[in-house]
């Protein structure tokens, strides 16, 4: 099954369009977790258990695992969601983009070793950076208006009327998507770059990340980005979640937070 209709069915199943974010950092972990063997895995493993019927994707990301030497506990989280969860689309967030021999190894780590529907990338060094993942067959997510005020640096620069990102939207969408399945990062910090970006790139998937912690207003990412049939968007949550509470009831709250940020992403009628 191919990325969009892997999305398409966690729609359907979940009802929903939050995206739960996993950035484990042990030293935000409750006390009384401890830190030691398997604290990591241990530590996502609940946050999965106690939202996944709440949520449309699961985005771990890589550089939390990989700085504390926890990519083995990534690969296993990883299977653990995809054996337990079938339904659930499970998002790679690396960003990761190169020339092709490397893209090569970064698509093996993605879809091979990690077993990810998709994976973010970084599309400034184009087409050809991007060709493995698609040969892997696994769904792209190119990074279009990202949610840190530091992506106007770049992403907002003038390029013959039309600002980067958009020039960026209309390559996924024309050109990429001719080679395999596509989707885009717009943040929702920027919801009338988002409505500008959903009008360039028909009904391609966004994921949609600044929500919680970075402050978005999941509504008006839902009123600027959802497709016609109010699907579309991957609205994503991750530290506001995971971290609801320092305490042993951490599960508990997270799922707790995850429900709330679950009804307030939710388009009208659903």
């Amino acid at each position: 099954m191919g990325f969009h209709d892997q999305l398409s069915r966690s729609w359907t199943t979940a009802n929903s369009l939050l995206c739960v974010g996993l950035d484990p950092d042990l030293e935000r972990f409750p006390k009384a977790f401890g830190t030691g063997h398997d604290a990591v895995y241990r530590f996502c493993k609940e946050i999965v258990d106690a939202t996944a019927d709440l949520v449309c994707a699961f985005k771990p990301q890589i550089a939390y695992f990989a700085s504390q030497r926890e990519e083995a506990a990534l690969e296993r989280l990883c299977n653990y969601i995809l054996d337990t969860y079938p339904d659930i689309t499970l998002i790679l967030d690396a960003k990761r983009g190169d020339i092709g021999s490397t893209a090569e190894h970064y698509a093996r780590e993605a879809f091979g070793r990690y077993g990810a529907h998709a994976v973010t990338v970084n599309p400034y060094l184009g087409g050809d950076s991007v060709a493995p993942f698609f040969a892997h067959g696994g769904g792209v997510i190119a990074l279009c208006r990202t949610s840190n005020p530091g992506g106007n640096d770049l992403q907002s620069l003038d390029t013959g009327g039309q600002p980067l990102y958009i020039r960026v939207a209309e390559m996924v969408a024309g050109k990429w998507s001719q080679h395999g399945e596509c989707g885009l990062v717009v943040g929702a910090t920027f919801p009338d770059e988002l409505r500008a970006v959903r009008a360039t790139v028909g009904d391609l998937p966004i994921l949609v990340p600044g929500i919680g912690a970075q402050g978005g207003d999941p509504q008006a990412a839902v009123s600027a980005g959802t497709t016609a049939d109010g699907r579309g968007l991957m609205i994503s949550s991750s530290r506001a979640i995971i971290y609801a509470s320092t305490g042993n009831d951490f599960a508990e709250a997270a799922r707790q937070a995850a429900l709330e940020a679950r009804l307030a992403s939710l388009p009208p009628g659903w």
